[in-house]
């Protein structure tokens, strides 16, 4: 299905089309693990009407000592069709995080060959504040196929960001707060030494996001940012945070201004920073 979908909808478009079954709203919430809060009782507590919950530490590697690494192909449909995810339906994902995590389940769709997918700007923060419905229900899943295509680019390995801090071929960019970035901020994962992988940016994914609206920058405003660091479109960007997932944020903003070649490590900070062999700079 080759219909255009924008990368953005508006809280406007989503009202209207909650009970179109072609689209398939998702609910993304998800904490920090020193915040003691977690994203399926804020969803229990009230959301878009018609969402259902994707839980990124579940929709992830079982193999895996990381957090909510991507899983493979056969992993990765079995929680669609769980989440009632068909490959014809639009999906639109949103958190209450001032889209901090959304953007993690559209990466991730997009990385099993799913574009048909949006964020919708400003996430249950917008959608509250304009007073628009909200529900404590659990969605009715319908039967669905998904079908995954993993795209390797979209995803870089602890070997290949190695190669990359040792040789300057692309540029890396941390997503995570200048003082983590830094070193003079604690890391919420107690295992993880403090500081930033050798030769990369720090652009803390905050720059992104209007604190008072909780909606995406302007494309200028996200340009003028991107611009600071020097680099082309053409050229390749990778970025990483403390686990993958405001890294996704700065894929967000470099799609949102036509940068193509963009990949997320995976495994960022909690994989780089709690071993013994990386080097780290502060």
């Amino acid at each position: 299905m080759n219909e255009f979908v924008p990368t953005l909808v508006e809280t406007e478009w989503l009202s209207s089309v909650l009970d179109d079954s072609s689209i398939r709203v998702v609910d993304a919430t998800w904490h920090l693990p020193t915040t003691d809060r977690n994203g399926i009782d804020d969803y229990r507590n009230g959301h878009i009407p018609g969402a259902v919950f994707w839980n990124i530490d579940a929709v992830a590697d079982p193999s895996s000592n990381l957090p909510h690494m991507i899983p493979d192909e056969a992993e990765f449909e079995r929680h669609m069709r769980e989440l009632g995810i068909g490959s014809e339906h639009h999906v639109v994902v949103y958190d209450a995080v001032n889209m901090m995590t959304a953007p993690r389940v559209w990466w991730t769709l997009r990385t099993f060959g799913h574009d048909r997918v949006s964020i919708l700007d400003g996430g249950l923060t917008k959608w509250v504040v304009e007073d628009r419905a909200l529900s404590s229900a659990e969605a009715k899943i319908q039967d669905v196929s998904f079908k995954a295509h993993f795209n390797p680019a979209m995803i870089r390995s602890l070997q290949a960001v190695r190669n990359i801090s040792d040789t300057n071929s692309a540029l890396l960019l941390d997503a995570r707060s200048p003082g983590r970035f830094k070193g003079i901020e604690p890391e919420p994962r107690p295992n993880c030494r403090p500081g930033h992988i050798p030769g990369s940016k720090n652009l803390s994914f905050t720059k992104l996001i209007d604190s008072e609206t909780g909606t995406l920058k302007p494309v200028a405003e996200i340009k003028n940012l991107i611009d600071e660091f020097g680099v082309d479109p053409d050229k390749p960007v990778v970025t990483t945070c403390g686990s993958g997932i405001t890294a996704c944020v700065l894929a967000l903003g470099l799609h949102i201004i036509g940068f193509t070649d963009v990949a997320v490590y995976d495994g960022s900070w909690t994989e780089w920073g709690s071993r013994t062999d990386t080097p780290v700079e502060k």
